[in-house]
Order: structure tokens, then C-alpha cells, then sequence
């Protein structure tokens, strides 16, 4: 049994490989039911513990339940795939216990491990993704800090022996198992918090290579993806919605909002870290002063009901449905908090033309580093959820044709590669 091994920003996965040659994504146990990927997502409530009194964590859609559903006190954790970089972000305290960022990990790990041993013994080593450039909040690689880290959390997790793959280059073998002749192909995977690039040759000439891996002509990456738009949508979409226009009084002067309290609306989890004495107090003040005093009620509202994640669930409906169409409505009812609001998809391509601009020059950048023409590149394969968006796709139209692109396995094709690759490493 060989095992790849997707620990992705929002969702990860794990799949086997026979020595037939099939693969298998696993589908995991949650609350509602089996699913091909698990959330990245941690909860602890204070009062689920076992009889030692430690704090039983809660994994993926259990954790999201808690969160939402339970009685008592919960911490939630999400995206610190995002933090491997991060040489401040060592520790967290929960509830009197600490955890590194490690044990975080591993604790996502053990999860896709255990579903992985329920079907064929016991997992010891294996092939894991990894984003083509884990880049610092400040813009330095930090490629040997963060995969440093990610073995020390497998091993955390029971997994002493772990190999990486680059994640495009993961897709590009579930890519392959579509192919019967050679082709240059541009993979382009785009997640979470990172999209991801990769020229390689596939086909089946890439077995007959002395080293399957020398058909890789070249990878390229850069630190935006999905979460990056979902803000951008809550930032220009949403959050006037809670006063950030709003202005109020102080000393004679007119002044605007704070802009932190916005910067913590735009991640969905951090809407929580609003939810202190002292922040509800500063509202509640600035409440009497502002010129739209119905606004703060409503952001105060949104933090004491603790709505932020029914509030990127809107988000993310709303960014799906404009892949559809060219208007939605996005509507986002929770009382006592409502929002409607009209997005049209040429705003929403608007708010995201940096992210689209940066994703841009890293396809072109790629393709001038390694000399490689337009018309050189056979085929385009498209994967992750934001692949989905129509201004992202057009990105690659533009340069290659809608008739060289092709598209499939959003959320399992790195995991299936990944499995396909262990089996080549370690067979």
C-alpha cells in the first residue's frame, strides 16, 4: 500500500496506490457522512475532555459542529498551513494546555492516517504535498523552515518517514493517467493560500526516463489562492455592510473606523478575536459617536453571535455562484444580522485584479524562465477549487485557447499524484 498524503490550507485528503497501478481516494467519517476531503480545522471545547482531564480535539467537520453547536466554550483553529513560515507563531495556548504548531498538524495527520490504516495496515512512510514556494509574510522563502516543520509533525503524527512532492506536480499525474501519447503540459493547481505552477512532459515516454522526475521542466508559485478572494469580497463587499465607512466624532475631529477591526473581519476566525471586553467596550463607545450607529449594532451583533463562519459560508456561495453567472445576490441571514447585497461579477473581477495581476506575471515568469513558447505547450490542466473562477480560467485562454485547457479533480488530484508518486519512491 502506498500513500499520498494532501495537507491543504482549507482541505486535505489522503489516497492509496496498489501495486496494480489503481489509485483510491478514501473517503473520510465526518458527522455528515463520508467525504473525499476533510477541513483543515481544529476545535477544543473546554468541557469535552477524557478522564486524565487533557482536552479531546475535535477534527474537520466535528470541529466546525462544535464550533457552531456547542454548549460550552470552544476554541477554533484554521488555515495554520499558513503559519509554517512563521518563526513567531511557535506556540498557542488552549485552555491551560499548549500546543506547537506541530502538534497542530499532526493532529490533521493523524486523521488522514488512521482512515488510511482502516484499509490497509499500519502507515510508516509517505509521499505528502507541498506548495512549490512557502513564502513568508514579508516575502522571503522559507522552503527549509516550513518543511522542517512538516516532517516534525508527521513524525508527531506517527509517520516517521515522509517524502515531498510538489502539489502541481502531484496534479500532474493524476493528469496523466488521462494521457496515451507525450505532451508539454502547464499545471496549474490553486488552493487555499497558495497557486502553484508546473511545466512538465507526461505521457507515457516519462517511464521510459532513467528519472521519472527529469520531465519536470520547471515550477513557479506564489502566496494567493482562494482565501485571498473570499477576503477581497468581505473587504469591498461586506464590511461597509458594518461601518467601515462609517466615520464619528472625537475632540472636534472626524475620524474613520479603526482599520484593525476590519483587517480581523476579513478572516473569518478572527472575527472571535474581536469577541473581548475591551473591543465590545470600544464599539459600544464608538456606537454613541458614529454617523451610522445601525451599522456598528450590526458588527457587534455579528461578533456576540459568534456568525463569522455562517458569514464566509455566504461568502463562498456567493463566489461560486458568480462562476455561474454574471450577478448573485449575496444574502447572508442570521438573526439578528442581515446582509444583502448585489455582486455582479465584474465587480468582484475588479476587487481581485491584483491577485489576478500576481498570478499572471507567475505563469508568464515561469514560461520566460524556462524558454518555453505558447505554442509549446500542448495542453492546459486546470485544478483547486479557484481554477473554477472565470476570471482565473481566463488567464490561461488568453495566452493558450479554450480549446488547450483542460480541467478536472478540484479537490482529490493532488492527493491521487501524490499516491501514484509514493508508489514510484517506494515500490
Amino acid at each position: 500500500m502506498f500513500v499520498g498524503m494532501d495537507f491543504g490550507t482549507t482541505n486535505s485528503a489522503v489516497a492509496l496506490a496498489g501495486a496494480d497501478g489503481g489509485v483510491e481516494v478514501l473517503n473520510l467519517a465526518t458527522a455528515a457522512g463520508p467525504a473525499p476531503t476533510l477541513r483543515s480545522v481544529l476545535a477544543f471545547e473546554n468541557a469535552r475532555r477524557d478522564d486524565q482531564r487533557r482536552i479531546l480535539p475535535l477534527v474537520g467537520h466535528d470541529a466546525i459542529e462544535a464550533y457552531l453547536h456547542g454548549d460550552g466554550e470552544c476554541r477554533f483553529l484554521q488555515s495554520f498551513k499558513s503559519y509554517l513560515t512563521s518563526r513567531s507563531f511557535t506556540s498557542t495556548a488552549v485552555y491551560g494546555t499548549t500546543y506547537s504548531l506541530e502538534d497542530l498538524v499532526a493532529l490533521i495527520v493523524a486523521q488522514l492516517r488512521r482512515t488510511a490504516e482502516a484499509r490497509g495496515g499500519q502507515v510508516e512512510r509517505v509521499v505528502a504535498g507541498r506548495p512549490v514556494r512557502f513564502v513568508a509574510e514579508g516575502g522571503e522563502e522559507e522552503d527549509s523552515y516550513a518543511t522542517g516543520r512538516l516532517v516534525e509533525a508527521f513524525a508527531r503524527a506517527g509517520i516517521g518517514e515522509v517524502a515531498f512532492e510538489y502539489e502541481p506536480i502531484a496534479a500532474a499525474y493524476y493528469y496523466e493517467s488521462t494521457l496515451r501519447r507525450d505532451q508539454t503540459v502547464l499545471v496549474a493547481d490553486f488552493g487555499g493560500g497558495t497557486s502553484d505552477f508546473c511545466l512538465i512532459r507526461l505521457g507515457p515516454g516519462r517511464a521510459g526516463l532513467a528519472r521519472p522526475e527529469d520531465a519536470i521542466i520547471g515550477t513557479a508559485g506564489v502566496g494567493i489562492a482562494g482565501d485571498a478572494f473570499d477576503r477581497r469580497i468581505v473587504e469591498h463587499g461586506i464590511s461597509e455592510h458594518f461601518g467601515k465607512r462609517t466615520t464619528y466624532v472625537s475632540n472636534g475631529k472626524i475620524l474613520p473606523m479603526p482599520a484593525w477591526i476590519y483587517a480581523k473581519l476579513e478572516r473569518w476566525h478572527h472575527v472571535a478575536f474581536l469577541n473581548t471586553p475591551s473591543t465590545l467596550r470600544l464599539l459600544r463607545d464608538l456606537k454613541r459617536h458614529v454617523e451610522h450607529p445601525d451599522q456598528l449594532e450590526q458588527l457587534l451583533d455579528l461578533i456576540e453571535h459568534n456568525l463569522g463562519y455562517h458569514l464566509y459560508r455566504s461568502v463562498e456561495q456567493a463566489k461560486r455562484d458568480l462562476s455561474l453567472a454574471d450577478e448573485t445576490v449575496l444574502r447572508f441571514d442570521h438573526d439578528p444580522v442581515l446582509v444583502e447585497r448585489r455582486v455582479t461579477r465584474a465587480e468582484f473581477e475588479g476587487w481581485i485584479a491584483k491577485e489576478l495581476a500576481a498570478i499572471e506575471a507567475c505563469v508568464d515568469g515561469l514560461l520566460a524562465a524556462t524558454g518555453t513558447g505558447l505554442a509549446q505547450v500542448d495542453r492546459v490542466f486546470l485544478t483547486g477549487g479557484s481554477s473554477l473562477v472565470p476570471a482565473v480560467r481566463a488567464i490561461f485562454a488568453s495566452r493558450f485557447g479554450e480549446d488547450r485547457l483542460s480541467a478536472g479533480g478540484e479537490f482529490i488530484s493532488v492527493a491521487t499524484g501524490l499516491a501514484q508518486r509514493a508508489r514510484e519512491v517506494f515500490a
